[in-house]
């Protein structure tokens, strides 16, 4: 095993010991993989992570799903049971994972900025560079992997005050103006958003870049302040606090320095969420951000998250899941979030999300062979 192994260790178990495996219907699986397939043959393989695991071992078992076509739940659970093998994930430090979720939101925006649209989303500036270990400098924080180019050399970004203040102004970098400052923050935080115009046209933004600066959420500084009990912490707590205390809001979201930056995106099939990170649209409840330094995309998890259960009519929520999104609040071996669809409904079903979980991963069972 690599180095990753200094801070969990995977544990061989049965897929009889995975709670809730029987009930689990993984087939809406397939059209993901596909996708996934599709990308490492005509794009480029996935950067591995920390675990060693490769687009090389991968491939084999997309290669089979393609020639795979379960009829059912049952067939589709003897599939992964007959091509992988499940590994619990067990950290050193903690007993257990956390889960937490996330959404496409849907924003109200114009192609023009007046008196009811102020608010910009941005795309990408040009002076905005990838930092690299060949181009870092060598007094810039060893966590930022985007800086600002200058005639001196690269410098940190200005953070999300700087640009809510307009330092981007007159640079024609706006994809569109929002109603609400708030949402736009969500939008960041989420990653990607749906956009809807006064004359009912659908647009799609998804992540292109960040300023660079770490995330700091909201949540944990409005639970620190006292204004908000931990035990009610959630998207719809903070939303509320903020629309109730306007005046306090850019004190707040500027706690958060990081800022991102868009891209255009086609919207070609509602049913599925946007493109993310893996590069293959985002199926709702089946796919999962996780930490990109350790894991690599496109493989199969099991997530059973113990009181969760708002999202599977009373029972806890036992899913198969693929690897397909990353995010810079999601560190660490058994730490996942659960992508929840697009819209208003699946926004509410993430913001109650916040549970502990075990993580168990389904590796394809030649390259299994390595970590038993």
């Amino acid at each position: 095993m690599s180095e990753a192994g200094s801070a969990f260790r995977l544990r061989p178990v049965s897929f009889e010991d995975l709670p809730g495996w029987r009930l689990d219907d993984p087939s809406s699986l397939w059209a993901a993989m596909t996708d996934c397939r599709n990308y490492l043959q005509s794009v480029k393989p996935y950067k591995a992570g920390a675990l060693g695991l490769t687009a090389e071992d991968l491939a084999p078992l997309l290669e089979r799903a393609s020639r795979a076509s379960p009829r059912d739940a049952r067939e589709a659970r003897s599939f992964f049971e007959r091509e992988t093998r499940p590994f619990r994930i067990e950290p050193n430090n903690t007993r257990s994972g956390v889960v937490t979720a996330f959404y496409e939101p849907e924003v109200a925006v114009s192609d023009a900025q007046d008196d009811r649209y102020r608010h910009p989303i941005y795309r990408r500036p040009l002076d905005l560079v990838d930092v690299t270990e060949t181009n870092r400098p060598a007094d810039l924080d060893p966590t930022y992997a985007f800086a600002m180019q200058t005639d001196e050399g690269l410098v940190p970004y200005p953070d999300r005050r700087a640009i809510d203040q307009g330092w981007l102004e007159g640079r024609r970098l706006e994809i569109a103006w929002a109603r609400s400052k708030v949402d736009v923050f969500f939008a960041h935080v989420q990653g990607a958003a749906r956009l809807r115009y006064p004359d009912g046209r659908l647009r799609r933004i998804t992540y292109a870049a960040k300023a660079g600066h770490p995330f700091s959420g909201i949540g944990r500084l409005l639970i620190d302040l006292g204004e908000i009990p931990e035990t009610k912490i959630s998207m719809q707590s903070i939303r509320t606090w903020l629309g109730e205390h306007p005046e306090r809001i850019d004190e707040i979201l500027w706690h958060n320095r990081s800022y991102i930056f868009f891209r255009e995106a086609e919207v070609e099939d509602l049913s599925r969420g946007p493109i993310a990170a893996a590069k293959v649209p985002l199926i709702a409840g089946r796919s999962l951000a996780i930490d990109r330094q350790i894991h690599t995309f496109g493989f199969p998890f099991f997530i059973h998250a113990r009181g969760l259960t708002h999202m599977d009519g009373g029972r806890e929520f036992a899913r198969t899941m693929l690897a397909l999104d990353t995010g810079s609040a999601i560190v660490g071996p058994a730490r996942g979030d659960i992508f929840t669809g697009s819209g208003d409904e699946a926004g509410e079903l993430a913001g109650a999300v916040h549970n502990q979980a075990d993580f168990y991963i389904l590796i394809p069972k030649q390259a299994a062979e390595r970590f038993v």
